[in-house]
């Protein structure tokens, strides 16, 4: 019953909450298949599907048999973001390049591209994919973990289906370079993504102009952002963060501390040295910033 019940959980998250943003966030992948001849072949969509679900179903097995032990840190994705980033920028460019009907045919491409680029993409997880992660380590059973993650692809899949099918239309027309600037700034926001997650260009926020000093602070997480973006709390004593989520979407998990924190939630903090600790949803997109003082 558990692994039904995770299974239709899934479809839906993928079909309501997982649609528009594993779209954006992995569609880019995508342009990996729109190479030459490549790009006129419908079939090769559907291995991109086929290698999806068997490495999200192959996580969600491993997830609900070990747990969060399995679970890759923020700062490993941050830099798998960074590669996919570049990876999608690469595959934009050969797009643009072979635009127009004269250019010479490639070599047909291997045939494993395409299960492999939809495999890929279990490594550059949206902000719903790693809601569905937690409840795949949360449910203790390696079926059932399965079940929910096969279940959001199945959800996801209409989306994508539909991307590769524009895709494999304008891969030869002159729509290609528009399609390849579109990958291309893809691209780029996957690799700003990743080093806002990893925390690499991180400039401290400054102190906010108001705001109650306290030993407790409450954040709340919208689809906008975290709000208040910056509070204030003491320096030298335990502090308590209580993320209250407002709205479904990738500020639902938050990475503070080296570690994902599903929302909503409490998290505790040991005392702090005066300064800022920065935090950062599960993509990398939205940050917020604790000053201590």
């Amino acid at each position: 019953m558990q692994t039904l019940t995770l299974l239709a959980g899934g479809v839906a998250a993928g079909l309501l909450a997982g649609t528009a943003t594993c779209t954006a966030a992995q569609g880019g992948l995508l342009v990996g298949l729109t190479d030459g001849r490549s790009g006129h072949d419908p079939a090769l969509v559907g291995w991109f599907l086929a290698g999806r679900l068997v490495s999200y179903t192959a996580a969600g097995a491993l997830l609900g048999l070990l747990g969060s032990a399995v679970s890759l840190p923020p700062q490993a994705r941050a830099a798998l973001l960074v590669v996919a980033g570049i990876t999608v920028v690469g595959f934009a460019i050969r797009l643009m390049r072979r635009t127009g009907c004269s250019a010479p045919e490639p070599p047909p491409p291997s045939r494993y591209r395409a299960p492999l680029l939809g495999a890929a993409t279990i490594l550059v997880p949206c902000g719903v994919t790693l809601g569905v992660e937690m409840i795949a380590v949360s449910s203790g059973s390696p079926l059932a973990g399965a079940a929910a993650m096969a279940g959001f692809v199945l959800g996801t899949a209409p989306a994508f289906a539909l991307l590769g099918y524009v895709l494999r239309r304008v891969s030869r027309t002159r729509l290609a370079r528009w399609a390849g600037l579109v990958a291309v700034g893809a691209g780029l926001w996957t690799v700003g993504a990743g080093v806002s997650l990893g925390g690499w260009l991180a400039v401290p926020a400054a102190p906010a102009a108001t705001g109650p000093r306290t030993d407790t602070v409450t954040v709340f997480a919208t689809r906008d952002g975290y709000r208040p973006s910056t509070v204030t709390a003491r320096a030298g004593v335990p502090v308590q963060i209580v993320f209250k989520l407002v709205d479904r979407g990738c500020t639902g998990t938050v990475a503070i501390g080296g570690r994902d924190v599903a929302l909503p939630a409490t998290v505790r903090l040991p005392p702090q040295p005066a300064g800022s600790l920065r935090y950062v949803c599960g993509m990398g997109m939205y940050t917020g910033f604790i000053h201590f003082s």
